[in-house]
């Protein structure tokens, strides 16, 4: 039944593909908290900038981990996306992690119908099915593989539907979809692997929650959009 329900989402949200950028005209501004263990340890921003056919997502992200009073784990990353109308014509982020710098140059070959990546663990190209892996797009629920916004990476995914539930988020209720996304390779490493839950809320267009376990419980949780 729920591979059942997962293939009627899917087939709903193939016919509204082309007007997937139209869901997001309305944001100006998607806030997330992040949080580890219960507390608030940092933020991802989204930013939305349309002129006409042409939308630039711009992303900032921040967050660190402390043990003991001390920095274990820090990162900080800034990334934009470029499109026209539904088509990605380029990404570019540029991260620091650990005091290491990460990177991706992603661009729109429309002569060979692919992307080209230049990143910081992937040289190469991907299918124009990819979608670039931020939380901000629902596109992340309709493919079978995502680019790593931080180095480039391409990783092939799985994604099953839950069920329909509420949650709660800052005192509103929503009723929401709940999807598990996990890697279709089961046998590369276990702290490489994807693993997520994520709560969607198809009125808005928009994914509420995501969480985790890595190093600790992680939530990404929207706190507001506008």
């Amino acid at each position: 039944m729920k591979k059942f329900l997962l293939l009627i989402f899917l087939i709903i949200y193939s016919f509204n593909s082309n007007a997937h950028m139209a869901h997001y005209n309305k944001f100006n501004k998607i806030e997330m908290e992040i949080l580890r263990d219960g507390e608030v340890i940092g933020y991802n921003y989204y930013f939305f900038k349309k002129d006409l056919d042409n939308t630039t997502v711009t992303n900032q992200l921040k967050f660190t981990v402390k043990l003991f009073g001390a920095t274990i784990f820090e990162i900080e990353s800034f990334g934009e996306e470029k499109y026209t109308k539904d088509k990605l014509i380029s990404f570019n982020s540029k991260t620091r992690q650990n005091e290491k710098d990460k990177y991706v140059q992603l661009s729109l070959n429309e002569k060979e119908n692919r992307y080209d990546i230049k990143g910081s663990s992937f040289i190469g190209s991907a299918s124009i099915d990819s979608v670039i892996g931020n939380w901000w797009s629902h596109k992340i629920l309709q493919t079978n593989s995502q680019i790593s916004p931080v180095s480039g990476s391409i990783k092939e995914q799985i994604v099953t539907f839950i069920g329909k539930e509420k949650i709660k988020l800052y005192g509103n209720m929503y009723e929401v979809e709940h999807f598990k996304l996990t890697s279709k390779d089961m046998s590369i490493p276990k702290d490489k692997r994807l693993n997520f839950d994520i709560w969607f809320d198809k009125k808005n267009a928009l994914i509420l929650k995501v969480a985790y376990s890595r190093m600790g419980n992680w939530e990404y949780k929207v706190k507001k959009f506008e």
